[in-house]
């Protein structure tokens, strides 16, 4: 027993690093664990003291705690047994499937990465581009959403720059929870996301497996009373006008919810840019009538690079407003209340009604409107007094830029279209750019149903 046993030098470097490894994973790794998440919930305790509506411990469970409760519930379950019987496979296979869709879906919720980087750099970002201007906000009306509701801001979907505006905006609200598609799902984008707190989708998924999982992550989440986001146009607007609603995710999280339950409490939001950075791309794609379309990532870092360049020489300029309206909230059970059977439908087009109500008139959509209206050309006396005028129209709910603010951004505004050879000066007038009146109708059609029921 006493006897020296010789060993190689590598084998005996292995058998301490393979005893300290153990010791780690059994020993100090649960502690060091422990010891930080006792100061994120701590962290998190103090957090929510400053916001709305505090961050729920639905989003802070452990991703893999969320993937094994999404599997194992039994709206899954059923699912995978009529999979495996519908594909002849065993249900073994089916409930792998189950799995795989499930740690696709279910993000992995940062509460640092979310509120001490994701916020600041939304700010940075919003106000690097643009001037941000909150339009119509009622304070008290949201403030006074019963506090157990479940909250879905409903937006129309005008620019990835969404994503960015509304969470700096509601930063002081809730930590939001949004749907994201396929575009965002490539490495390191797809960590960063996660930690976002969203949760990826396949939008043309033909699998009825893929489509129950989805639906129960979103009820698990409304049911917890996690606050959502969602695009009911189910993707970027081509025309620039508003898209036909798309029920998938409204369906999962009306059928979804417990009419005697939590409250689900959706609130209309309208977003609109003076410059929306994909509208080339965008009506490229309206052009050749199909929604295939993606931004180089080459183009997109040379576009930033100059932006960066232009800052450091000083002949950085801002892109115009981008503003943002909040409408009333629509209480799911109220909505009920008034509406028989499946209100997926009606719901649907009174959101999307109410979303077209309050969407902000800014000056580069206006201007686009107006040299439509006046047979692609007109002079700028003549724009200075037709906005004037529809500013004066417009003046009546709160939404939309004063007649000051549209004048005081009139020369700049057609310094823009200008140089974007959108528009074209001939001495006093400004004409349309034949080869660019697409862009003209793009923005036009943004404010086009505000703006005809007041001229």
């Amino acid at each position: 027993m006493s006897q020296a046993i010789e060993l190689p030098l590598w084998l005996f470097v292995l058998i301490v690093l393979f005893a300290t490894v153990t010791f780690a994973s059994h020993f100090l790794f649960p502690s060091v664990r422990w010891f930080f998440r006792r100061r994120l919930e701590r962290a998190v305790a103090r957090l929510n003291t400053r916001l709305e509506r505090p961050i729920q411990p639905f989003k802070l469970a452990r991703r893999h705690d969320m993937i094994q409760r999404l599997i194992y519930d039994p709206q899954v379950g059923h699912a995978v047994q009529a999979h495996a019987q519908s594909e002849g496979v065993p249900e073994a296979v089916a409930f792998e499937e189950a799995k795989r869709y499930a740690r696709e879906i279910v993000p992995s919720f940062s509460a640092f990465a979310y509120f001490s980087f994701a916020i600041r750099l939304a700010r940075f970002l919003s106000n690097a581009f643009y001037h941000v201007r909150l339009s119509h906000l009622d304070e008290n009306t949201l403030r006074n959403i019963d506090p157990k509701a479940t909250v879905v801001f409903v937006m129309n979907h005008r620019s990835n720059m969404d994503y960015v505006l509304i969470t700096y905006l509601a930063a002081q609200r809730s930590a939001l929870s949004y749907a994201v598609g396929e575009w965002a799902r490539v490495w390191p984008l797809s960590r960063l996301i996660r930690a976002m707190g969203a949760y990826f989708i396949r939008r043309k998924s033909g699998s009825e497996l893929y489509r129950q999982v989805l639906a129960s992550y979103v009820r698990h989440a409304t049911d917890a009373g996690v606050t959502q986001a969602m695009f009911p146009e189910g993707g970027l607007s081509l025309t620039g006008a508003l898209g036909r609603p798309k029920l998938g995710l409204l369906k999962y999280i009306v059928d979804g919810a417990d009419p005697d339950g939590r409250d689900v409490v959706f609130v209309p939001v309208a977003l609109n840019y003076d410059r929306v950075l994909e509208d080339t791309t965008l009506t490229a794609a309206a052009h050749r009538n199909e929604r295939r379309f993606r931004a180089r990532i080459g183009v997109v870092m040379l576009w930033i690079v100059k932006q960066l360049f232009r800052r450091i020489v000083g002949r950085y300029h801002r892109l115009g407003y981008a503003a943002v309206s909040f409408g009333d909230p629509v209480s799911l059970k109220g909505f009920r209340a008034e509406n028989e059977g499946d209100v997926t439908i009606p719901l649907a087009r009174h959101l999307m009604a109410n979303i077209g109500e309050i969407i902000p008139v800014l000056p580069i959509p206006l201007i686009a409107w107006l040299v439509l209206r006046d047979n692609m050309a007109i002079s700028r006396n003549a724009l200075e007094r037709q906005m004037e005028a529809v500013a004066a129209g417009l003046a009546s709910n709160g939404i939309h830029l004063s007649a000051d603010a549209f004048i005081e951004a009139l020369d700049s505004s057609l310094m823009q279209l200008k140089q974007r050879e959108v528009l074209i000066e001939e001495q006093d007038m400004f004409r349309a750019n034949p080869q660019r009146v697409d862009l003209l109708r793009y923005y036009a059609e943004s404010v086009d149903d505000t703006l005809k029921q007041i001229t």
